[in-house]
């Protein structure tokens, strides 16, 4: 039976109970932090403490101003000490997502990517939508709270940039999400953040990028060896996006002892995600959208499967992964018209 928003928002409710203390775990992205910024609202006064931790290192230029001009406060989760609360949150990822999510026992689970087959005792996930901003904002109008404008700001500028300016996959849901966050979001404050994406030493990366870079047919590849934070990863997979022959982005870089491979396409008949976890989910973790997929492989898997970290030897088996699929479908449609 399917639920209505109402019907959901009063199971998510029935979760807490005033004397709880509740983490909110996310990934930090425009869509997570305005996600977590509309939870944090509806809880409001409906719980002892509700403290938003992020497990990723928050580098990108966009993101910090976001966080900065917003006034929003996140605790990385090294700084938290877990069994201080009862109740745990998980926004805009899925609990296999990330190795960090696999040490905390949830309670909610809301997000709009593919559901995997972790049980928690509520789970709102709909990954027909493009934003888990858009989830939230239904559940702020249903509960008949008016955002404030640096929420509505938070959330208008999560479905954007999730949506990428509504040129992947939204629904209708979103479009009526984000018509009404237009109405109380200050634009010119959203503006300042969306226009502050590079800071000046992820110049040379973009560089070194476009000079090392391997383009075969419609796909371009790069791997950048060690990288300051995988956001200029995302940032060069997107950037290669642009050009007009390319519908297949792959970049990837190590930082921190993980290999990180951002996936990116044209969005027309591809699945990035089913790549990303067909290919790469065994080393480690793996997954995304039909047009975006991200995968984290910890060096000490990728040694067992390398003779050498070295520049080359990684992208060479980055692109033998990546071409296996690309073989596999030509030989359908082979097959298919023989």
């Amino acid at each position: 039976m399917t639920l209505s928003t109402a019907q959901k928002l009063q199971h998510l409710m029935e979760q807490f109970s005033g004397s709880d203390h509740v983490l909110v775990l996310i990934n930090a992205d425009p869509d997570a932090i305005a996600s977590a910024m509309a939870l944090k609202r509806i809880l409001w006064r409906r719980v002892t403490r509700l403290t938003l931790s992020n497990i990723n290192t928050i580098t990108r230029p966009d993101n910090m101003a976001m966080i900065r001009l917003l006034d929003v406060t996140l605790i990385h989760v090294t700084k938290i000490t877990p069994n201080e609360f009862n109740k745990v949150v998980l926004l805009d990822s899925q609990p296999s997502h990330n190795e960090s999510f696999r040490e905390f026992k949830f309670n909610v689970i809301i997000d709009h990517h593919e559901p995997d087959s972790y049980d928690a005792p509520f789970k709102d996930v709909r990954p027909e939508y493009g934003a888990t901003a858009s989830i939230m904002t239904e559940y702020l109008k249903t509960a008949k709270i008016k955002p404030s404008d640096k929420l509505a700001t938070a959330l208008f500028h999560g479905i954007k940039t999730d949506t990428n300016n509504f040129e992947r996959m939204a629904t209708n849901a979103d479009i009526q999400a984000f018509q009404f966050l237009f109405r109380h979001a200050n634009i010119h404050l959203a503006r300042r953040i969306e226009q502050v994406d590079l800071r000046m030493g992820f110049l040379d990366y973009f560089k070194q990028a476009i000079s090392e870079k391997t383009v075969a047919d419609d796909r371009i590849c790069v791997h950048l060896g060690n990288v300051e934070t995988p956001d200029i990863c995302v940032l060069i997979a997107d950037f290669f996006m642009r050009v007009n022959t390319v519908t297949w982005s792959i970049v990837s870089g190590l930082c921190e002892g993980r290999l990180i491979i951002i996936l990116r396409n044209d969005g027309l008949r591809k699945d990035a995600g089913g790549v990303a976890a067909k290919q790469f989910g065994r080393f480690g973790t793996a997954g995304g959208h039909k047009s975006m997929a991200r995968a984290e492989i910890p060096v000490e898997t990728l040694r067992k499967n390398l003779e050498n970290l070295e520049k080359d030897t990684v992208k060479q088996w980055i692109l033998e992964r990546i071409n296996a699929v690309f073989d596999q479908c030509q030989k359908q449609k082979t097959d298919a018209s023989s």
